[in-house]
């Protein structure tokens, strides 16, 4: 069969190389000049198996208004003219019930465990280095009510199996030495031995390149204009390729993994995609002094950022702005990022040299991806992960592959169809 996946994130091309796996022609499309080049590139690169949690939760709509007059809130919310972002805001409020918290982590974490299997097997078969570190994640509280309220999800999710441990400050630092100037301010964490960090706009070319060699053809600077269809079927993709002429692609099925974008194209054909983005910041630091710097990558909670060592650099990713399609970075948010990272290490990091990003995570109201066969029998969906497309990508175009190529997929999620 051939199949015609749109993007080539980490989404995108990890569905592309098990279409291929499976025995399909694949053919990828996407309007950058390589892969991974718009939410894949420079995110916060944990695999965060056991911090699968949604932001829709009971507790949510409280600290939503108290973020509301915080120039720096870690979750903010920019009114649009835009019908779309608040039927999204609504089913977001509707998403904190407290009766869908449990369902929500349930699913979330099903597909995270599979996904961080999935990437183990992939790195060992594939040989894919993208500066992996196998130290597990580490989240450090310096408020005590946040430490109490953040143990309800993390009982959820230890009922799903997650061992997600409660530590002391002395463990905290002794986890992560970097910690120890800030040991007095540190009232205690959690650490979850079995999560991953590494590189995943290295890991989304890599792939890309082995799924190249394997047949798959990668189409870079060719921009979708639209999914034309006829008879309850997509017939073909209409693009306009990278000299500016208009081209039809045809294919026996199709995969919408455009993030964020992905409702602009498959909405008009009348299949619901409630998916909004949630622009993210990240910021990379060159690392100067190795005794300072930390080895384990961090969460911290007082402010919703997170560090991961990539190799000689430490990145550190946090913000969620709900508010339009713009990728602009704002000046005050860049400038405080990097007086947080210098208020932990002030000594391990080149702060002159940093390297600000900003991203569109393409978010649900639950925070549950929407993977699946749409309403159109020939038309999949792969999009929605949110902030975590790294720890659930390899694993979600594995499921989707199978569910393609007539085969019951392995975890146990609510697929679409």
């Amino acid at each position: 069969m051939k199949v015609v996946v749109l993007g080539s994130g980490i989404i995108g091309t990890a569905t592309a190389w098990w279409l291929n796996q499976a025995g399909h022609d694949v053919v990828v499309v996407d309007r950058e000049v390589g892969p991974a080049q718009e939410t894949s590139r420079a995110n916060g690169c944990q695999i965060s198996v056991s911090y699968s949690e949604p932001w829709a939760n009971p507790q949510a709509p409280r600290r939503l208004l108290k973020w509301l007059f915080q120039k720096n809130a870690p979750l903010s919310f920019h009114p649009q003219l835009d019908m779309r972002q608040w039927i999204w805001g609504l089913a977001f409020l509707r998403e904190c019930m407290p009766g869908r918290l449990a369902p929500n982590i349930r699913a979330m974490v099903a597909m995270a465990e599979y996904s961080l299997h999935t990437l183990q097997a992939m790195r060992s078969e594939l040989g894919i280095e993208y500066h992996q570190v196998e130290r597990g994640i580490l989240n450090f509280y310096r408020d005590e009510a946040e430490l109490d309220a953040s143990q309800k999800a993390a009982g959820v999710m230890r009922n799903f199996g997650v061992d997600r441990r409660i530590i002391s400050p002395d463990e905290v630092v002794q986890i992560e030495p970097a910690l120890a100037p800030i040991r007095q301010s540190i009232v205690g964490g959690d650490y979850t031995a079995q999560d991953e960090s590494g590189d995943i706009y290295l890991f989304t070319v890599a792939l890309a390149e082995q799924a190249r060699k394997a047949g798959v053809e990668f189409r870079y600077s060719n921009r979708v204009s639209r999914l034309v269809a006829a008879g309850g079927q997509v017939q073909a993709v209409e693009l306009i390729d990278a000299n500016g002429l208009f081209q039809t692609l045809s294919a026996d099925a199709y995969v919408a993994a455009l993030g964020c974008w992905t409702p602009h194209f498959v909405v008009p054909l009348g299949v619901p995609c409630l998916v909004y983005p949630a622009k993210g910041y990240s910021a990379t630091f060159n690392i100067i002094d190795e005794s300072a710097a930390p080895t384990v990558s961090l969460t911290d909670s007082a402010h919703k950022v997170v560090y991961s060592r990539l190799g000689g650099q430490l990145r550190m990713a946090g913000v969620a702005e709900v508010g339009g399609y713009s990728r602009a970075l704002n000046t005050k948010r860049c400038e405080n990022m990097s007086d947080l990272a210098r208020g932990l290490f002030p000594t391990a990091l080149d702060f002159d040299t940093v390297q600000h990003w900003s991203g569109l995570r393409p978010s649900t109201p639950s925070n549950v991806p929407l993977i699946g066969q749409t309403r159109i029998s020939n038309l999949y969906l792969n999009t929605g992960h949110g902030t975590l497309g790294w720890t659930m990508g390899v694993g979600s175009g594995r499921a989707l592959a199978d569910i393609i190529s007539g085969n019951p997929p392995e975890p146990v999620f609510p697929f679409l169809g």
